[in-house]
C-alpha cells in the first residue's frame, strides 16, 4: 500500500468514527442528553423516594405512587351497565353467573360483551322458553320468568357454553 493510500484509509477511519460519535450524540440528545445512571436505573419520580437515595430514610425506603383520580368512564372492553342479580354477562366464552338464581316475575338480562356472536337458547329438548338471535357484541337479550323451575340454556354456536336459571317461587 502507498502513502497516500495508507492516510485515506486513516483519514476515512477517523471520519466514519466522527459520524459514528456524533449519531450517537445525537441519539441522546434526543433522548434528553446523557445520564451518568447505568442503563435500566430507576429514578424516582415527583414526592418518591428509593432506598439508598439521598431522601431516603433507612435501609426499607418505599417508593409511593403518585395520587390519582380514578376514572369514571369505563375502559375497553368493560359495560358501562351496573352488574346486578338479574344480569348475565357473556365473556370469554362463558357465561357468567354460569348458575343464577332469581325469583318468578323476574327479567333476567344477558349481554354479550365478547367479539363472536352468541345465542341464549334453551337446553336442546328442554322445551324451555329462551331462544335468542345472535347476539353480536353489546347486543342483549332479555327474557321475564314466570314459572318456578330450573332453565338450562346453551349457545347454539358454541354448544360447549352452558349454564342454567334457577327460578324460586
Amino acid at each position: 500500500m502507498n502513502a497516500n493510500a495508507s492516510v485515506l484509509v486513516r483519514r476515512s477511519r477517523t471520519c466514519l468514527a466522527a459520524v459514528a460519535v456524533a449519531g450517537a450524540l445525537g441519539l441522546l440528545s434526543a433522548c434528553g442528553g446523557s445520564s451518568s445512571k447505568p442503563a435500566g436505573a430507576l429514578s424516582p419520580g415527583t414526592g418518591q423516594t428509593l432506598p439508598g437515595t439521598p431522601g431516603a430514610s433507612g435501609t426499607g425506603g418505599t417508593v409511593t405512587p403518585p395520587p390519582s383520580t380514578p376514572s369514571t368512564s369505563p375502559t375497553a372492553g368493560q359495560s358501562s351497565a351496573p352488574a346486578s342479580a338479574n344480569a348475565v354477562t357473556i365473556k370469554n366464552f362463558a357465561f357468567s353467573p354460569a348458575k343464577l338464581t332469581v325469583k318468578a316475575g323476574t327479567k333476567v338480562t344477558w349481554t354479550n360483551t365478547d367479539p363472536d356472536n352468541h345465542t341464549v337458547t334453551s337446553k336442546q329438548g328442554s322445551g324451555g322458553p329462551l331462544k335468542s338471535k345472535g347476539l353480536a357484541t353489546n347486543d342483549t337479550y332479555s327474557y321475564t320468568f314466570t314459572k318456578p323451575g330450573t332453565y338450562a340454556y346453551y349457545c347454539s354456536i358454541h354448544p360447549f357454553m352452558t349454564a342454567t336459571v334457577e327460578v324460586t317461587p
